[in-house]
């Protein structure tokens, strides 16, 4: 799909058991990595965000989705005769305590390190953060299956990194085509100013934490596990915004301000595939790091 063939968003998309109407539903805009990384720049500081169209190789982010979906297969959580890169899911029989021990297992590997390290990503956020770009070593893939009803609630990713520098930047990146009824990530337009609001609000009322509280998302001052809200659909309408949606490609990469209020849609693919992606976070090294991010992932951290 060119940077010009964003389709527009017909069918409306759900969370949550809520359906977002179309009325309240916008394109994501894409951006031409060859515009250069100083205009990149300014567009993520006005939108909160940029969708660089093709930045990675598409052979070698299908080649890895191959790769993950392969090392899966024994879960149950791929239906069997299909070429892996496809993702086509089982529809039941899913060893789930073997499925997370096993995605516990990809995210330490060499290969998935290589991935969020590749050179073009490396070379662009170099650029991108003015020096050399720090990758913290907490790193997340997530698969999800469709109809599967849970999916990520709105928030803003500072609220789970208070314990470093603000000036961070999340790159999430599609592993595979990914239309918007696979679920990929939505933004709520222009709400990178509305998550610094949240966030200073919650500073002026955080004085009564101590400082180990004052950094997590689950002290008594913030929404259960640091959403800010399960209802899609409501967000749009108290804030009179558009949730904003793409059909991602293998390729793409999303960089997004820790401000920028983001969530994730169910997925409805009719084709039966599986999403998979990764949310990765990048700063200059030279910032404050939040030591919590120094170690793998691991479920049920409460990062």
């Amino acid at each position: 799909m060119s940077i010009a063939g964003m389709r527009t968003l017909e069918t409306p998309l759900a969370a949550h058991g809520r359906t977002i109407p179309t009325q309240r539903l916008g394109p994501l805009q894409p951006t031409d990595p060859a515009i250069g990384v100083g205009a990149i720049r300014r567009r993520y500081e006005e939108d909160g965000y940029v969708w660089l169209k093709g930045l990675l190789p598409r052979a070698e982010v299908i080649d890895f989705r191959r790769w993950v979906f392969a090392r899966l297969a024994e879960t149950g959580l791929l239906a069997p005769g299909h070429d892996f890169a496809l993702g086509i899911a089982a529809s039941e029989g899913v060893d789930w305590s073997l499925a997370d021990r096993r995605l516990m297992s990809l995210v330490r590997s060499a290969a998935y390190e290589g991935f969020c390290a590749q050179p073009p990503l490396v070379r662009f956020m170099d650029a991108f953060l003015e020096g050399i770009s720090y990758l913290h070593k907490r790193k997340l893939m997530r698969y999800t299956k469709p109809g599967t009803p849970m999916a990520t609630p709105a928030h803003y990713d500072l609220v789970y990194l208070r314990g470093g520098t603000s000036r961070l930047v999340t790159a999430w990146i599609p592993i595979g085509d990914m239309p918007a009824e696979m679920g990929g990530l939505i933004y709520l337009e222009g709400s990178h100013a509305l998550g610094r609001g949240m966030e200073a609000e919650f500073r002026l009322r955080s004085g009564d934490l101590t400082p180990e509280e004052r950094i997590s998302a689950y002290n008594s001052h913030m929404a259960e596990g640091g959403w800010i809200s399960k209802d899609l659909p409501d967000m749009a309408e108290r804030f009179d915004a558009r949730w904003l949606a793409a059909d991602y490609e293998a390729g793409d990469v999303v960089l997004h301000s820790p401000y920028m209020i983001h969530a994730a849609t169910t997925n409805e693919d009719r084709a039966g595939r599986l999403r998979l992606s990764t949310d990765i976070r990048y700063q200059n090294v030279d910032d404050e790091i939040d030591a919590r991010w120094s170690n793998h992932w691991s479920l049920g951290d409460m990062l």
